[in-house]
């Protein structure tokens, strides 16, 4: 009598679910990051949108209004300071480009960067 055999080994469960479970925990190390993101493209467009009617602008006051909204929305990296203010034809622009690196296991990190640019007109 013949005897097929039939589903998936357990060495195949293991090949098929280790690279599973590193996507998965890779997943769970980068998500807070990029809500950290986020909350910093959020933050930077309610600023715009409060000053967009300003005529008295200046650098000073957009990283006052920013640091504001960084506070109330617990905002730790970047820091205002590393948020480049800058005035161009279109009016003032504010651009955030950092990186962050989330830890994985031992030596093991994943880089993510971002960069994003609102303007105020």
């Amino acid at each position: 009598m013949t005897r097929r055999q039939r589903g998936v080994t357990m060495i195949g469960w293991i090949f098929l679910l280790v690279p599973v479970a590193l996507v998965l925990y890779s997943a769970i190390r980068v998500t807070p990051k990029y809500l950290n993101y986020y909350k910093v493209v959020t933050a930077m467009k309610e600023t715009a949108s409060q000053l967009k009617s300003d005529e008295t602008l200046n650098p000073q006051t957009i990283r006052s209004s920013l640091e504001k909204r960084f506070d109330t929305g617990y905002i730790d990296s970047p820091t205002v300071q590393e948020i480049a203010v800058a005035r161009d034809d279109r009016g003032w622009t504010m651009t955030a480009d950092y990186e962050e690196v989330a830890p994985v296991f031992g030596n093991l990190h994943l880089l993510m960067h971002f960069k994003t640019t609102v303007t105020i007109n």
